[in-house]
């Protein structure tokens, strides 16, 4: 993808997880560019700032350098916070405090802040939950990912309205992927000890088994999840019979993601944006979910999702997965999250112009 800016541009920030090997935020990136104005030059935080140019052809500054970021800002006249959850100190208050001088800055000099498709929290500190309320009176224009950011935000007295992740507005695949593999974005998790491993993993091997099937495992955050089958190999974990059957294969874009998802007989995901991908390629799927935001996406996209918190729900799993697995899921749920995400883009689109 190349981003092609026109003449009276307008440079624009977009600040993010980006080139950080993590395919979903990728594909927000990807999703935002391919709806901004015309007249817009983006340029973009990130961490591999030549993967980021070549891939998308835009103009970037290291994510990783408040300095040059805030140097960079300057020569902009908006700022946005592209998706997924900056405002948290999960990560670290640092990093609460590199948004906040960026939101800060533009807002002495009247510039125009946006927050696309934002989840606000973890705010796990008094004086981040005080600092991040601050900074949203300060927001031009604010859309949130999930009904609780936009219930937290209300209750500080901020409004807002929901966006649904921009990814959903990627073009759609034809599934192709009947009898094809099983295909697991599975990442480590402090949720799942041995003991819940061990269950988990005998379920998909008696699953797998059954039906005759490859399992391919899909790292979609390299950082975090590519090696994950061979730690699990050498932990003994991974029983003889789906070892045999298991292939990781390493992918860099979204593009790929959507090549192998639209293959597959099933996608079994703890990747949120996996399962957003997945559906966009019609393959059937399922959610295990280590965190909230992995609910919340299987909720709306009426699928099952497995709480890896219970080993009872792990048991559960396998007598969903037979309902789902070699049937395209229903593209007419899909396509209208994808219309209502197109609507919120415009109002976005119109404050940026």
């Amino acid at each position: 993808m190349q981003h092609i800016a026109c003449k009276n541009e307008s440079k624009v920030l977009i600040c993010g997880y980006y080139g950080e090997g993590n395919i979903g935020d990728d594909a927000i990136l990807e999703a935002i560019l391919s709806r901004l104005p015309d007249n817009i030059n983006p340029i973009v935080t990130a961490a591999n700032q030549n993967y980021i140019k070549n891939h998308f052809g835009v103009s970037t500054v290291s994510r990783r350098s408040l300095v040059n970021t805030t140097k960079t800002f300057l020569n902009c006249h908006t700022l946005v916070l592209g998706s997924g959850s900056l405002l948290q100190d999960t990560t670290s208050f640092r990093s609460l405090l590199y948004y906040a001088t960026l939101i800060t800055i533009a807002r002495i000099q009247g510039k125009s802040i946006l927050l696309w498709a934002q989840g606000l929290g973890p705010l796990r500190r008094k004086k981040s939950r005080f600092l991040v309320q601050q900074l949203l009176f300060a927001v031009t224009n604010i859309s949130w990912r999930d009904k609780k950011s936009k219930q937290v935000a209300e209750l500080w007295g901020i409004k807002g309205h929901l966006e649904p992740d921009p990814v959903w507005a990627l073009p759609r695949r034809i599934w192709n992927g009947y009898g094809g593999p099983i295909v697991v974005c599975w990442r480590p998790t402090d949720l799942l000890d041995f003991k819940r491993w061990r269950v988990l993993l005998l379920e998909l091997d008696s699953f797998s088994y059954r039906l005759k099937r490859d399992v391919w495992w899909i790292p979609f955050h390299l950082e975090q999840d590519l090696g994950l089958l061979k730690d699990l190999q050498l932990e003994d974990l991974i029983p003889q019979r789906l070892s045999s059957v298991s292939r990781e294969y390493s992918i860099s874009t979204p593009e790929e993601a959507l090549s192998i998802f639209d293959q597959a007989s099933l996608v079994l995901s703890m990747r949120l944006h996996a399962l957003i991908l997945s559906n966009l390629a019609g393959a059937p799927c399922a959610a295990l979910s280590y965190d909230p935001k992995v609910s919340a996406v299987a909720e709306s996209m009426k699928i099952h999702c497995t709480d890896l918190a219970s080993t009872d729900s792990i048991l559960n799993a396998v007598s969903n997965w037979k309902k789902v697995i070699d049937r395209s899921n229903k593209v007419t749920s899909i396509e209208c999250i994808g219309c209502n995400s197109s609507e919120n883009a415009k109002k976005l689109r119109n404050i940026i112009k």
